[in-house]
């Protein structure tokens, strides 16, 4: 029989083997992204708040990491959180991303970065002691009308 420790442990396996790494050395991602999302992306930049596609979208579907193509978020989880960047209350996966401590600045803050490729998304900010934002970067998404795993 097995008790819940090992099960969890088990499953924990599970969730962070779904899914297969994407590496590529920096000259293959300054290729494949271009100028723009490589500096975002891979060197951490960040874009001009309210300039990017997605901060105002409204349609109804997903959002993928534009380095790899992992589904990361859902409209569903979108809102307007009044900060220039789409806003996101989750992933539409918890283990699509992993938040990583960010020491670029003199406070504290997180960073939001793709599972599979390692790619900088944005940053997770706590709203309340119950809520978190996630706020992304365009240009480090594609939307797209239907699901694909």
């Amino acid at each position: 029989m097995i008790n819940i420790k090992t099960a969890f442990i088990f499953m924990s396996a599970i969730l962070l083997w779904d899914h297969i790494k994407v590496t590529h050395s920096d000259e293959d991602w300054r290729s494949i992204l271009g100028t723009e999302r490589y500096c975002v992306m891979r060197r951490k930049a960040t874009e001009k708040a309210y300039s990017g596609q997605y901060f105002d979208h409204i349609e109804v579907g997903y959002y993928y990491c534009a380095a790899c193509g992992l589904v990361l978020f859902s409209s569903d989880a979108k809102y307007d959180g009044n900060t220039g960047w789409p806003c996101f209350r989750e992933p539409i996966v918890q283990n699509h991303i992993w938040i990583k401590e960010d020491h670029s600045l003199p406070f504290r803050r997180y960073e939001v970065l793709c599972r599979s490729c390692d790619s900088h998304l944005g940053h997770v900010f706590r709203e309340s002691p119950s809520r978190l934002r996630y706020t992304i970067n365009s240009i480090a998404l594609e939307f797209k009308h239907d699901y694909t795993p």
